[in-house]
């Protein structure tokens, strides 16, 4: 007989051990069957999704700058890679950056498979830019109550062109256009008057003129109105293909995270409110030294200010007027000038405001306006600044002012007792009278309330050490 084994129970027959032994394995290898046909199946469903035909839809609203052509780069290589019919770009833009714009009917051009621009909604414009972009498309179309046109060049840099450098600026926008309507088989007379002529168009105008090829309620209306359709992918030794749009499921590709913010930023209302309430921080921080929140938000801000800048057509004058007016409000807290400083600065402010992205010497009026800072936005601002600099600057004329026959300057020996955190610059108070100070101690910062004696007088500001 076989002596018992530790740790299996007696009554145990090895048989049951045997058929529990066995239907562990079973199991095991059941889990596993199921894991691999669930892994098949998931992998199916992904290829007959991407297999599913479908359109990728795009969305350009605002100006026309590089992050917005990032975005359409991406979105035709996913619909190139995804296997999509065709993409469509809704499109309400009133103009943009040149060099984006030509990066742009580049894409499209050389784009493997057809492009569609919808100018959308009712009320949207394909100007300046959009209207090359549309161009470039292998199908243009407009919603009712759009335009497309004032497709005039305007400079970058706001100086006065010579009329060469316009005559040749003119010529080299409108002989791409020429290019892109002749590869497109669009009018291009018209479309090169856009250019020469800063002309405009309503959807049946441009419809009429052999511009766009249909007109569109909305996208599915739009989708319809295309199916059947024939187009040379690359024109003129492209492959061509009949769109099948009936059915199609649409995606929509959205803008990443990143793409949203320098989006967001490279608006010339945010680069303006950026830089001034980036100004006012640097302002708040030199006024009060050590509290350091004002000084590394108005740092933050100018960053992201600059950013935005470099997204936008600017005007450097009026960047420069703005920075002026900055270091003028900057020299008002140190210097008594009576407001004058204050004044000077506001006007540099308003000036700059308006100089910001505006151009002058070439472009039409349409052109020249499309890009620039609102007056719904700049009256406001301006206002607020200039009535809280202006009450700021009253309180501290009247802080200086001669409320005595006999005004009383401290002297060195006297006591003062801190009125704010002296780290190492703050104010002091002393013989009646609100002073700047600065504190000669290694252990900073000295607190509210306390006791300080003065060892020097420079003028308005002490010099203290504690007691």
């Amino acid at each position: 007989m076989s002596p018992p084994i530790d740790g299996v129970n007696k009554n145990v027959k090895l048989s049951d051990v045997k058929v529990a032994f066995l239907s562990n394995i079973s199991m095991k290898r059941l889990i596993i069957v199921l894991f691999s046909v669930l892994c098949m199946s998931a992998g199916l469903t992904g290829h007959a999704i991407a297999e599913q035909k479908h359109v990728l839809v795009l969305e350009i609203d605002g100006i026309i700058h590089p992050i917005s052509e990032g975005f359409i780069k991406r979105g035709v290589e996913k619909a190139k890679t995804d296997g999509a019919e065709l993409i469509v770009i809704e499109l309400d833009t009133p103009g943009g950056l040149l060099n984006s714009t030509r990066d742009i009917t580049q894409h499209l051009l050389e784009a493997e498979l057809p492009s569609v621009v919808y100018v959308s909604p009712r009320g949207a414009q394909a100007a300046s830019a959009g209207t090359f972009i549309a161009s470039a498309a292998n199908f243009s179309a407009m919603a009712p109550g759009t335009n497309i046109g004032a497709a005039s060049p305007v400079s970058a840099t706001g100086e006065e062109l010579t009329d060469t450098q316009k005559s040749k600026v003119f010529n080299d926008a409108a002989a791409e256009m020429r290019g892109i309507a002749n590869l497109r088989g669009r009018n291009a007379e018209k479309l090169e008057a856009t250019v020469l002529e800063s002309l405009s168009y309503t959807g049946s105008e441009a419809l009429k003129e052999n511009i766009i090829d249909l007109l569109a309620n909305d996208l599915d209306d739009l989708l319809f109105k295309l199916n059947g359709l024939e187009t040379i992918v690359q024109p003129p030794d492209g492959p061509k293909v009949t769109l099948e749009t009936t059915g199609v499921n649409i995606r929509r590709l959205e803008m990443s995270l990143v793409e949203k913010l320098l989006n967001f930023l490279a608006d010339p209302n945010i680069s303006f409110l950026l830089l001034t309430l980036g100004g006012i921080g640097l302002i708040a921080e030199l006024y009060n030294p050590g509290n350091f929140y004002p000084g590394v938000t108005g740092v933050i801000l100018l960053v992201l200010a600059w950013v935005s800048l470099g997204n936008l057509p600017v005007n450097w004058a009026g960047v420069v007027l703005i920075v002026f007016a900055i270091a003028l409000g900057t020299l008002e807290i140190y210097v008594a000038g009576f407001g004058v400083l204050g004044v000077g600065a506001l006007i540099s402010f308003c000036i700059g405001g308006l100089l910001l992205f505006f151009h002058t010497g070439t472009g039409s009026p349409m052109s020249q306006l499309s890009i620039s800072v609102s007056l719904w936005v700049l009256v406001p601002v301006v206002s607020i600044v200039g009535l809280t600099g202006g009450i700021l600057s009253w309180f501290v004329y009247k802080s200086r002012d001669d409320t005595y026959d006999t005004p009383v300057i401290p002297t060195v020996g006297d006591v003062a007792t801190v009125a704010s955190d002296l780290n190492p610059k703050g104010t002091v108070h002393a013989k009646n009278e609100m002073w700047t100070a600065i504190c000669e101690e290694e252990q900073l910062p000295v607190s509210i309330g306390e006791k300080v004696k003065v060892i020097k007088v420079d003028g308005i500001v002490l010099t203290v050490s504690r007691i």
